[in-house]
């Protein structure tokens, strides 16, 4: 396919999903092998309009900060796993977003994953349940029980004062004090 042909089509998905024209004149700006790759994994991902406005201004900024281009990116084996590999195209949109996202803010997974990690290392019992701030976007930690009796009540509040040093840990990660 010409460059022609491909911005073409790159103006008619954009038309049908309504991408507003800074996004649209965004991807255009992109080289040709990456404005060919990215129309390929929105055709085959589907993505809507609000996942496509994010991919290209996620995959903008990889490229800007690693100096690669579009098409490298979207070129990884992890990026390209999520593309051909199976499932709905709901779920690998939401998918090939996360991943993206991964790439764009490592260091925020890597604490994320501490995180999780440290939560899970305190084996609190069923019935207690430890909410994490969305994209770590507060320092708030959600603590919720789910009790049927008084004794329960009683055995869940002895599990989480013994967890109390693990918690205090996981909140003053999240305020960024570790």
């Amino acid at each position: 396919m010409t460059a022609d042909e491909i911005d073409t089509q790159i103006r008619m998905l954009a038309a049908e999903r309504r991408l507003p024209p800074s996004h649209l004149a965004r991807w255009l700006a992109m080289d040709p092998a990456s404005r060919a790759a990215m129309l390929e994994i929105a055709r085959v991902i589907r993505l809507r309009t609000g996942q496509l406005m994010t991919a290209l201004e996620t995959l903008e900024e990889i490229a800007v900060r690693e100096r690669v281009t579009v098409a490298g990116v979207l070129d990884r084996p992890e990026i390209r796993r999520i593309a051909g590999g199976p499932g709905s195209a709901p779920s690998r949109a939401s998918a090939l977003l996360e991943a993206l996202r991964t790439l764009r803010y490592p260091l925020l997974r890597k604490m994320q994953e501490q995180i999780r990690s440290e939560v899970a290392a305190l084996k609190l019992p069923r019935g207690i349940s430890i909410a994490l701030p969305n994209e770590l976007g507060s320092d708030e930690l959600t603590v919720s029980l789910r009790v049927r009796s008084a004794a329960e009540l009683t055995r869940l509040l002895e599990a989480l004062d013994r967890s109390r040093p693990g918690l205090v840990r996981i909140i003053e990660m999240l305020a960024g004090k570790q």
